[in-house]
């Protein structure tokens, strides 16, 4: 997507969900599902963060209703942009470019007269070359780069593209126009910087955003991510609010936002459909309405399953919780933890730690089973909720148990140098030593996995020689 200073992450929302209550707007939707902490990074200028782009991590959105892919397409060739960009196609003809294969400037300010693009005078008497007038470059490089225009050597002519009324054009368009954020897209360096994540956080709310909410976000994120120093924090949050609303008037030209009746600002039909193609593009789970609706009717085993192949997306599970009762879906997966392997019971307790407070009843009565027990004290502790206590041991039994998960999936023991359940490597050594003494039906199988597979010389040496003792005490 567009360069972000932050790349592949949104906005804190639980921060623009609290500014959003500061500012009288209580009724934002579709924040579930959305993860949020970004990386550090090294800072600079608040004009201009210079931050590196860096690995973006997974993200689960929520699942969105798209348009008919007929109505969409035949909304493309009305987006101000599209127009702007055929008009400019049929203007240019056969023509002679510059070296650069550009317009020489004076037709380029031709072309400005004949689009009646908003350029000011004073940015068009200031120009050195077609490149310093943005917005017809804009048009320009969509012009080329999606066929309307053909360039031949330093000769433009017609291209052979002519119908504009498709979904695949549109992607080029909107591709075009987030890739020049990395030279100057909305004539804010920050904003510029934070694009794709503010589009990403609109994607994520459902019934728009306030500029004043836009507003906070961007600062907040460009402060943490960017490290932005007081001096820089105070200039910016001068100029933003109008660097923001000029962005926003280009972003909804080019067909990408569209400001509602209460004066919030969302992705328009074609802009959501854009920006879930980025968000798949880089890998994050972005699916639609009719994708995950097949998993709110599955049973709790069915689910679990589904999950632990690979095949459900994280967002089934939030669609999956919100059909059932938080009481019904803790009953629901508390059976098939306790019954289930400890690769199901991992799934299992992974969704159940999404539920909240509402759900005691079913986690308290789970006390008394003698496999979940100890899951379900912990997840009344999370909650500050009364529970037994768990001992070094009850954690160790735990330990062990998510080691042991491992071994039901797909994979599992070869990922173990990703596998992440303990603290340190010094934490880990010491279980290596205590499992011989766990009680747990699978304490000598996950040690066997440890000496295969852990990529640590030390840490599979140590746990063949725990599975050696754990062979021997059995032995007697």
């Amino acid at each position: 997507m567009a360069k972000s200073a932050n790349k592949g992450n949104v906005f804190d929302l639980g921060e623009l969900r609290r500014a959003a209550g500061d500012l009288g707007l209580d009724d934002l939707t579709g924040m579930a599902g959305v993860g949020a902490a970004g990386p550090d990074h090294a800072g600079g200028e608040a004009a201009a963060c210079g931050c590196p782009d860096c690995d973006a991590e997974v993200l689960s959105f929520p699942p969105v209703a798209l348009a008919d892919a007929a109505e969409l397409a035949a909304a493309v060739p009305a987006v101000p942009l599209v127009a702007d960009a055929r008009r400019l196609a049929a203007w240019t003809g056969a023509r002679e470019l510059t070296a650069e294969r550009l317009l020489p400037l004076p037709e380029a300010r031709a072309a400005v007269a004949h689009l009646r693009l908003p350029i000011p005078g004073d940015v068009l008497a200031a120009a050195g070359s077609a490149r310093d007038l943005p917005l017809l470059h804009l048009l320009w490089v969509v012009a080329v780069n999606t066929g309307l225009v053909r360039i031949t050597g330093m000769l433009a002519e017609p291209g052979p593209v002519t119908d504009t009324a498709t979904m695949d054009f549109w992607d080029g368009v909107v591709m075009d126009v987030l890739d020049r954020a990395d030279e100057g897209l909305t004539g804010s360096a920050v904003v510029d910087d934070h694009l794709a994540e503010m589009l990403a956080t609109m994607y994520s709310v459902s019934a728009g955003i306030a500029e004043p909410t836009l507003v906070k976000g961007i600062l907040q994120s460009h402060e943490v991510a960017c490290e932005a120093r007081p001096d820089d924090m105070r200039r910016l949050t001068a100029t933003l609010p109008g660097e923001l609303s000029r962005a926003l008037a280009l972003l909804a030209y080019c067909g990408l936002l569209e400001e509602t009746a209460e004066g919030r600002h969302r992705l328009t039909s074609l802009g959501l459909w854009a920006v879930r193609q980025d968000l798949l593009r880089e890998g994050h789970d972005a699916p639609t309405v009719g994708e995950v609706a097949v998993f709110a009717d599955l049973g709790a085993a069915e689910l679990v399953d589904t999950l632990l192949a690979g095949d459900g997306a994280p967002s089934a599970v939030s669609v999956w919780l919100e059909r059932r009762t938080p009481e019904a879906a803790a009953r629901e997966l508390i059976e098939v933890a306790a019954s289930g392997t400890p690769g199901r019971r991992a799934t299992a307790v992974t969704v159940l730690s999404e539920l909240g407070p509402e759900a005691e009843e079913p986690f308290r009565a789970a006390l008394g089973d003698p496999v979940v027990w100890r899951y379900a004290a912990s997840w009344l502790h999370v909650r500050d909720l009364p529970a037994p206590a768990l001992t070094p041991e009850d954690g160790d039994w735990i330990a062990v148990d998510t080691l042991a998960s491992l071994l039901y999936v797909e994979g599992g023991p070869e990922e173990m140098a990703g596998f992440d359940v303990l603290a340190s490597q010094e934490e880990l050594a010491r279980l290596v030593e205590e499992m011989p003494r766990v009680d747990h039906p699978d304490a000598l199988p996950a040690l066997d996995m440890l000496a295969a597979h852990h990529p640590d010389g030390e840490i599979a040496k140590a746990a063949r020689k725990s599975a050696m003792r754990a062979r021997s005490q059995a032995i007697g």
